[in-house]
């Protein structure tokens, strides 16, 4: 089974905070409609209640094909508390868990309760959710397309993301990061490669890189309370 990647510690060159991807006239149409994004973001919120509760996973009502598709994705959680509730959109949000799949093992819907659970369990950076967490967590998703090859000089800062990989070391990192830190194409390519604990330069040398695109959603987005 492919691993959960984390998202890097909470370094500036590697902060995964980004809700959104900068947007681009050029940006496809969204592949998901809004009933499909709140039926992803509810499987989420449920799969943290229910780990919380002791239960199983819960059973899925019948779902579009689309959301049965194998695909990569990332679940983001943040924890909005009172003690932010004066601070001005992402400020008053903090992180709480960054967690993924960068290839398609799942069905997308049983990926993202995984990753849910996982980022809300499982990321080392941070203890687990608390009960009392659980009602102030807000969820983003990036649902990723298949990794494609692509060269250096096509890379585009704001709609790919990058996995750089060399021998047994790989690195990831999803398109807003570049956006969030306003960094250029080659420093994107840089921090992909230090993510991987290779030299800067590797994706210049004998390093492979892909890229992937992203569609990244949130609670906010699909206006529906959870």
């Amino acid at each position: 089974m492919s691993k959960l990647f984390e998202a890097p510690s909470a370094k500036p060159s590697e902060n995964l905070i980004a809700r959104e991807v900068a947007g681009d006239p050029a940006t496809p149409a969204p592949e998901f409609s809004l009933d499909q994004r709140r039926a992803l973001l509810r499987i989420a919120h449920e799969a943290i209640l229910s780990a919380l509760e002791r239960r199983p996973f819960p059973e899925v009502p019948p779902i579009p094909a689309a959301l049965s598709d194998p695909r990569g994705v990332f679940t983001t959680l943040y924890l909005r508390g009172d003690q932010h509730a004066d601070l001005p959109g992402d400020l008053g949000r903090q992180l709480r868990g960054c967690v993924g799949y960068a290839a398609p093992i799942a069905p997308l819907y049983r990926a993202v309760a995984e990753t849910a659970r996982a980022a809300a369990f499982e990321d080392s950076r941070f203890l687990p959710v608390t009960k009392e967490e659980v009602l102030k967590l807000e969820v983003s998703l990036s649902v990723l397309s298949r990794l494609f090859p692509i060269h250096p000089e096509a890379v585009e800062v704001g709609r790919h993301g990058l996995v750089i990989s060399l021998g047994a070391r790989r690195g990831l990192l999803l398109p807003q990061v570049a956006v969030e830190h306003s960094w250029d194409r080659e420093t994107f390519l840089e921090q992909t490669c230090r993510k991987a604990g290779m030299a800067l330069d590797a994706w210049r040398k004998a390093a492979t890189v892909e890229a992937f695109t992203a569609e990244v959603f949130a609670d906010v987005d699909a206006e529906a309370p959870f």
